[in-house]
């Protein structure tokens, strides 16, 4: 056990140098470095597993002491992952940044009459408010002049209805006849309500999904 630790320290060693020559190496060379620091990585990370085991398998007297020695041990090499990884972020931050300005100084500038001018999405919101409102006005006249037209119709009926009174009177019909007359213009009038309150409720219908 005393062998395996001391190599795995060794190999931590080993992998905190690597790190200083990540910043001195030419872009080829930093392939290279980084692979082989992710190896020494792995071998730290199997080590410890090894360790563990013999840790177990040590005296109880000393196990305490050989469990700390291997948590140190696995604490660095979080710590180099760690640090691989930042480094390998902050790489990638800087390619993208230079990418984005080889890209700015390469590009071609135009004069404004070849500039294509993006229409507003609040614009084109406000014209299709204004025209849900013209529909709705348009909607509103023609319910107005349906409910003229049904109050035209009613008045029509009521006078067609005296007149059939007058001319029923006047030629002595029956009493059935007259309750069938009468029952007649009752259900005109319950089906004029009925339309005109249908078309109130469609109206509504219409100017609340509208708005």
């Amino acid at each position: 056990m005393e062998a395996l630790y001391h190599q795995t320290n060794k190999l931590v060693q080993e992998t905190q140098h690597l790190f200083s020559q990540l910043e001195k190496k030419s872009n080829a060379d930093v392939q290279d470095v980084r692979e082989a620091i992710e190896s020494k990585i792995n071998l730290i990370n199997s080590n410890c597993e090894r360790l563990d085991v013999l840790c177990l398998k040590g005296p109880v007297s000393q196990r305490q002491n050989a469990r700390m020695r291997v948590d140190q041990l696995k604490y660095d090499s979080r710590h180099l992952t760690a640090a691989l990884n930042s480094w390998y972020n902050r790489m990638i931050r800087q390619q993208r940044e230079e990418a984005e300005r080889e890209a700015l100084l390469s590009r071609k500038f135009t004069t404004n009459d070849h500039v294509d001018i993006m229409i507003d999405h609040t614009v084109q919101h406000n014209n299709s408010l204004h025209n849900a409102v013209h529909g709705v006005d348009d909607l509103l006249s023609q319910g107005s002049s349906v409910l003229d037209n049904l109050k035209s119709q009613r008045l029509t009926l009521k006078g067609a209805h005296k007149r059939l009174i007058d001319i029923g009177n006047t030629l002595g019909l029956s009493n059935t006849t007259m309750r069938l007359i009468e029952r007649r213009a009752r259900q005109d009038g319950f089906i004029l309500v009925g339309g005109m309150t249908f078309t109130c409720i469609v109206i509504i219908l219409v100017v609340v999904y509208l708005t």
